[in-house]
């Protein structure tokens, strides 16, 4: 089994994506909001820590499906977001809707997105003496927690240092590269 160390440093590798998201997401509120930063965070924390526990319950069933084709899922899923906030950042400021990180959507969908590749965390845990929940249960607090404070810190740089970046490029254009860089990690990773 892993020690403390360990899972505190995997869960620092898996919040990093959720760290990177927020820190796009406080570029471009441009301001507090800070109902939708805790829920967002919230979110992430919440969906990084179920993802590793459905790897763990459905190793013994699914765990060919979720280490071959989650990475896939993450991807088309993090491409298509991003694709959408390319191509929302070309359009003009009055046209309809613009990507909005404050909507519940928007926040559930890069939580899910942003998760999927810790399903095959959950595989490993199975496969390295985690067997039963009671084991499981510190490393996954664990990953929830730091997947919600890498959150909340991504918000407020973005937010600090957001009005520096989007006086050289849009937002949306750099979110939209980043989740399809992200995407693309996942996806190289996991080949």
């Amino acid at each position: 089994m892993m020690n403390f160390l360990d899972i505190l440093l995997l869960a620092v590798a898996l919040a990093m994506d959720c760290f990177t998201v927020s820190i796009v997401s406080g570029i471009i509120m441009k301001r507090p909001k800070w109902r939708a930063i805790v829920q967002m965070s919230f979110f992430f924390g919440l969906f990084q820590a179920m993802m590793p526990f459905f790897g763990w319950l459905a190793t013994v069933h699914f765990a060919g499906y979720a280490e071959h084709v989650g990475h896939w899922v993450a991807f088309i899923m993090l491409a298509f977001i991003g694709g959408r906030m390319i191509w929302q950042s070309f359009r003009e400021e009055g046209d309809d809707e613009h990507f909005n990180p404050t909507r519940l959507a928007t926040q559930l969908l890069l939580a899910v997105a942003t998760s999927i590749d810790a399903l095959a965390v959950g595989v490993s845990f199975a496969m390295t003496g985690f067997n039963n929940l009671s084991s499981l249960a510190m490393p996954l607090v664990v990953i929830g927690i730091v997947s919600f404070i890498f959150a909340l810190l991504g918000h407020a740089l973005g937010l600090r240092f957001g009005h520096v970046v989007s006086r050289r490029v849009k937002p949306e254009l750099l979110g939209g590269l980043l989740l399809i860089g992200i995407g693309l990690k996942i996806l190289i990773t996991n080949l």
